[in-house]
């Protein structure tokens, strides 16, 4: 059983009440951090090795280490709760059930960074979540968690909650300040980084739900503890949201470093694959990282077992690997089809897309409508070549990662499936009808 931090309490009757929270521990270690200075406090954060829990993996500490700090100006912390990743459900999961967590983990990091007000930035589709959180505020300000003079330390912090409007790209750092702002949430050509202009022009460090809540645990063990938790830069505990054809999707904690096989097939995680089915391909960071078959999801290059974790599941670059991402494991059984599930992911960036760049605006949509005319019967073998050649000239090429992100599922598909495409387009009447795909509204399992 691997070791939980942050889920350890997560199934304690009324935890979302700051009575039950602190019986429990909760806010004790805002007040170690209260004790210590903000030097001290992101020095821990660096040690601990913790690597941003959204999906780019960036380290926080040398993050919050980029922070400038001008004279008489004010420095903003942004939590990122605004999860839109088809496939990702963790942090929504969290913020319900154990609010109080990220509010600490924010009043941790906003003391760390001199911040007197930061923002909570969530979902507008997530509003009994908003609600939940707004609560939770409520009862910390009620209590001298918040506000003025927060336990006789000095300290004047606010904490607010702000709905966004739904939108995938708002995901991206920019864009949710953009949106924050009140204007269109289109991303910002970078430099300058939001370190240095951010919200409303002043510093500003973005954070998703899952970093956040994981300062707690640091500052409670100490970086050190937490860097002995988990593989090489990999360290401490993730946050997997875990859907697909599996026999136990939801959420699980791992530590960093359990082979993919072992948590795809054990009772502890997954449970193996639903109606005793074989195994076809997995996206393990949610539908933006490239798609990998069975044999080299398990398995590295060189036979040895693959693991959960940043370096193990990207070697070999998108050849052989992928990415972690945010934690989106979604398993494929034999049935699966390649093609049509990706044209729905493939549909679903074409909607996101905020056409600020011409490449994403206008590949997104060739390429759906390419899948599509492959699906109805009427592709050519020529049509497999434009995709690879349309998703080529995305990657890379746009001023946010959206681009990226609707480009290597279809460079992935192809590279691993191609035969899969080809069968399409040779023999369209032959195609198995009980085939099945992914719908983005049925992704994620519903929890209680």
């Amino acid at each position: 059983m691997g070791r939980k931090l942050l889920t350890k309490n997560i199934t304690v009757p009324g935890i979302r009440n700051l009575d039950v929270y602190r019986q429990h521990g909760g806010y004790e270690t805002f007040k170690k951090a209260l004790g210590m200075t903000s030097e001290a406090i992101v020095e821990e954060v660096k040690k601990s090795g913790l690597r941003g829990r959204g999906g780019a993996g960036f380290p926080t500490g040398m993050k919050w280490s980029f922070l400038a700090k001008p004279e008489g100006v004010p420095r903003y912390l942004v939590c990122n709760a605004d999860e839109s990743e088809p496939g990702t459900f963790k942090d929504r999961y969290m913020m319900e059930n154990i609010p109080h967590l990220l509010i600490e983990g924010m009043a941790i990091g906003s003391f760390a960074l001199g911040c007197r007000s930061s923002y909570i930035y969530i979902r507008g589709e997530l509003m009994y979540v908003y609600h939940i959180l707004q609560r939770a505020i409520d009862e910390a300000y009620a209590a001298g968690l918040l506000g003025k003079n927060i336990l006789g330390s000095r300290f004047d912090f606010d904490l607010h909650v702000h709905c966004g409007g739904g939108a995938y790209i708002c995901g991206e750092e920019t864009a949710l300040i953009e949106s924050l702002e009140g204007k269109r949430g289109n991303p910002r050509i970078k430099p300058p980084f939001p370190a240095i202009r951010g919200l409303w022009d002043c510093p500003t460090v973005v954070n998703n739900v899952e970093s956040i809540m994981a300062i707690v645990p640091i500052i409670d063990m100490g970086g050190d503890e937490y860097a002995k938790i988990g593989i090489g830069k990999s360290t401490g505990t993730k946050l997997i949201s875990a859907c697909g054809h599996i026999n136990k999707p939801g959420i699980y904690e791992i530590e960093l470093g359990v082979p993919v096989e072992e948590f795809i097939y054990s009772d502890e995680y997954c449970g193996g694959i639903r109606n005793g089915k074989k195994l076809k391909a997995v996206v393990t960071g949610g539908s933006s990282v490239p798609i990998l078959p069975a044999e080299l999801i398990l398995k590295l290059a060189n036979g040895e077992p693959r693991l959960m974790s940043y370096e193990s599941l990207s070697d070999g670059g998108f050849a052989t690997g992928t990415m972690l991402g945010s934690g989106g494991f979604i398993a494929m059984d034999e049935d699966t089809s390649i093609v049509k599930n990706l044209w729905t992911f493939t549909r679903f960036y074409h909607h996101e897309s905020c056409g600020q760049c011409s490449p994403c605006r206008e590949g997104t949509g060739w390429m759906e409508k390419i899948l599509h005319k492959i699906l109805d019967g009427h592709g050519t073998l020529s049509d497999v070549d434009l995709l690879w050649d349309i998703q080529s000239k995305i990657e890379g090429k746009t001023i946010c990662p959206l681009g990226d992100a609707a480009a290597w599922p279809v460079a992935s598909a192809i590279r691993h499936f191609r035969s899969e495409f080809e069968e399409y387009v040779k023999n369209p009447a032959n195609i198995k009808k009980d085939h099945h795909y992914y719908r983005l509204n049925n992704l994620t399992p519903e929890f209680s």
